[in-house]
């Protein structure tokens, strides 16, 4: 704990949405600032060090995300000191409202991000949208993005139709298409399940020479959910305020998705689904030995008596 926080341990869970929205003003102003953007969005800033985190969040995630009912960024202000600028909105927005555009326009008239030796945006679906779209104010900043939209203009994205309410609202004019927006960032992450259709087709509208795109098969459509639970996010987000995230030391730490029983069930579900007991069994037989998942043991002992009535040969047991 960074001297001086000791406050941000608060618990802010069990309080109203209008109670939370004062709460966090009153501890945003106590160690940096706050700004009502409107009735649906506002932001945050905590100032401590020169690297500079800026997340993108709902009331809703941030209730059932975290524990304390705090922003993400809470917890690398007071683990790694960093300063925080939080963009929270009631609901999904996208953030497609012109006091949030006015907001970042005075941002970059005064030189806030100057300021900073390094800055990291972050956001997951609509806010993995504005955390990319948005990114257009620091230039030279990293972005991590899980599972964000490009756009939904609908004479681009027609096909996508989880979002039908947005469809009326502008995505063409300021701070719009967000693989544009990207172009002045040193490097950006786009985080997906290729398996889930419409986060895959939205990933490949960010083909950019500056974006690394990390397909994660098999993680389903709640990717903040499961990396969050396998402690890989706030890993990843500290190397990305490091200057060191790179596919590899992604790929190092999202490992962890072994001991990930979400994970380990949609792999199992695969390969049921496409016929192939074998792998199925070793999968079984290895998730058994090393962790309590009863459904597993008895899957195997299925596959188990299955090859013995000659439907397949077993993995050898080494």
């Amino acid at each position: 704990m960074q001297d001086g926080l000791e406050n941000l341990e608060e618990s802010l869970a069990g309080l109203t949405k209008k109670q939370w929205r004062s709460r966090m003003a009153a501890l945003a102003e106590q160690h940096g600032m706050y700004q009502s953007l409107g009735d649906q969005h506002f932001a945050t800033f905590i100032d401590q060090d020169n690297t500079l985190l800026v997340t993108f969040e709902t009331i809703q995630g941030i209730q059932n995300l975290s524990e304390l009912s705090q922003p993400l960024g809470f917890d690398l202000v007071k683990s790694q000191g960093w300063s925080h600028l939080c963009l929270i909105s009631d609901g999904d927005t996208w953030f497609r409202e012109s006091r949030v555009y006015g907001f970042f326009d005075q941002l970059i008239d005064d030189g806030f991000f100057e300021e900073f030796d390094k800055v990291v945006f972050y956001g997951a679906g609509p806010c993995g949208y504005a955390a990319s779209a948005f990114s257009v104010a620091s230039p030279g900043a990293t972005v991590v993005a899980i599972q964000p939209q490009a756009t939904l203009d609908p004479q681009m994205t027609e096909w996508d139709d989880r979002f039908v309410e947005m469809r009326r609202t502008s995505f063409t004019d300021r701070y719009g298409y967000a693989p544009d927006m990207l172009d002045a960032a040193d490097q950006a992450f786009v985080i997906y399940d290729p398996r889930e259709q419409l986060d895959a087709m939205h990933a490949t509208l960010f083909s950019r020479s500056n974006v690394t795109r990390l397909r994660l098969p098999n993680m389903g459509s709640t990717l903040q959910t499961r990396l969050a639970e396998m402690e890989t996010l706030y890993q990843v987000i500290s190397l990305a305020g490091a200057g060191k995230l790179t596919a590899i030391r992604f790929w190092q730490h999202y490992r962890a998705r072994r001991n990930n029983l979400g994970y380990l069930r949609r792999l199992a579900a695969q390969l049921n689904d496409h016929e192939r007991p074998y792998l199925t069994a070793m999968l079984c037989r290895n998730v058994a030995q090393r962790m309590r998942a009863p459904k597993f043991r008895r899957r195997y002992r299925e596959l188990e008596k299955r090859a013995k009535a000659g439907e397949f040969t077993m993995p050898p047991k080494l």
